[in-house]
């Protein structure tokens, strides 16, 4: 709604601007030689209507079924044929408000060379009309063109991170059924929910927030699970997250990435999750200790983190802040957001 009202402001700044400066200023001349006539603005008022008629039966009709579709020959003999159409019409319309040109040489002599002048600014106006009309159809289309090619950008973008959680997820489940761990159970619970959500809710161009959230809690206490007491884990969330919603899978890949480039049995891996919420704004940071990595696991490094990236660019573009920091010890990533 917000949208519309500023696409018809626009619309009627715009011919203000165009209609006023040549016709009005062409009037103001008529009255300025002749002061004493009654000048009507019946002219001026239908050569106004006959270039708004034309702008946007172009613009609605002739480019959508005709230009858009390279039916160009089409299209420049519906449009000669509209423009003519009009002018038949402009004309008996003078005709009935008895709009006579011959009149200005009896008034003042000099006015009959006004007349060229405002056939002229019609004429520049008609041609104007008719590419601007063409120029604003042709960006609409390539912006929705744009906008489309985004969508299925992003679908194709969830498509990949999806099945990369579960089958490393699977595979840690896989690893402790094999030792017969009582904790199978409760893993399969919190993966059972992962799937849900990740079949379901990522369908949607957003989510709510907190949803997001449970599923990094069930992916963090999954982990948990499997690593027993081997890194240094140090997780807050604070804030209201019930009204703000998210676009789906954004926040998992920092923290998958933390976990599987920041732990190593063998050495001290410590690894840091801070949310925070207000009305509009995401805050968040992931830290890892950088570790020893076995050999091979760098094969597909920073994939999640690169479509991660595309996605935000995509979707909330000049609404982010994305700052990731990597030492020769530490890898630190900071993401803010403004949901609204």
């Amino acid at each position: 709604m917000k949208t519309l009202f500023i696409t018809i402001s626009i619309h009627i700044i715009a011919w203000i601007l165009l209609l006023m400066v040549p016709f009005f200023s062409t009037y103001q001349v008529i009255k300025s030689l002749a002061p004493t006539e009654d000048i009507s603005l019946v002219p001026i008022i239908l050569l106004s209507i006959f270039l708004m008629v034309i702008f946007y039966f172009n613009y609605f009709v002739l480019i959508p079924k005709f230009l858009l579709l390279k039916k160009y020959l089409l299209y420049v003999s519906t449009l000669v044929l509209s423009i003519t159409t009009a002018f038949v019409l402009s004309g008996l319309f003078l005709n009935i408000f008895d709009y006579d040109p011959d009149k200005f040489e009896t008034i003042n002599p000099v006015l009959t060379k006004i007349e060229p002048i405002l056939k002229a600014n019609t004429f520049l106006m008609l041609i104007i009309s008719i590419l601007a009309s063409i120029s604003v159809t042709i960006n609409n289309h390539l912006r929705q063109l744009e906008k489309e090619k985004l969508v299925a950008q992003i679908s194709s973008l969830k498509s990949q991170i999806n099945p990369h959680f579960l089958f490393n997820t699977l595979n840690n489940i896989y690893a402790t059924a094999i030792d017969a761990s009582p904790r199978t159970a409760d893993m399969v619970d919190k993966l059972s929910e992962m799937m849900r959500y990740t079949m379901k809710e990522t369908q949607n161009d957003f989510v709510p927030l907190e949803e997001e959230i449970n599923y990094l809690n069930n992916f963090i206490e999954l982990q948990k699970l499997r690593l027993e007491s081997k890194i240094k884990f140090e997780y807050e969330i604070e804030g209201d997250f019930v009204e703000l919603q998210i676009a789906p899978m954004l926040l998992i890949p920092f923290v998958e990435n933390a976990f599987k480039y920041g732990v190593n049995s063998e050495q001290n891996s410590n690894i840091r999750i801070d949310i925070k919420a207000n009305e509009s704004e995401l805050h968040f940071l992931v830290a890892n200790k950088k570790v020893d990595i076995k050999s091979g696991i760098n094969e597909h490094s920073g994939l999640g983190i690169e479509n991660t990236k595309h996605r935000l660019n995509l979707i909330y573009p000049s609404k982010h802040l994305l700052t990731i920091n990597e030492t020769e010890n530490d890898f630190i990533v900071s993401l803010h957001i403004n949901l609204l």
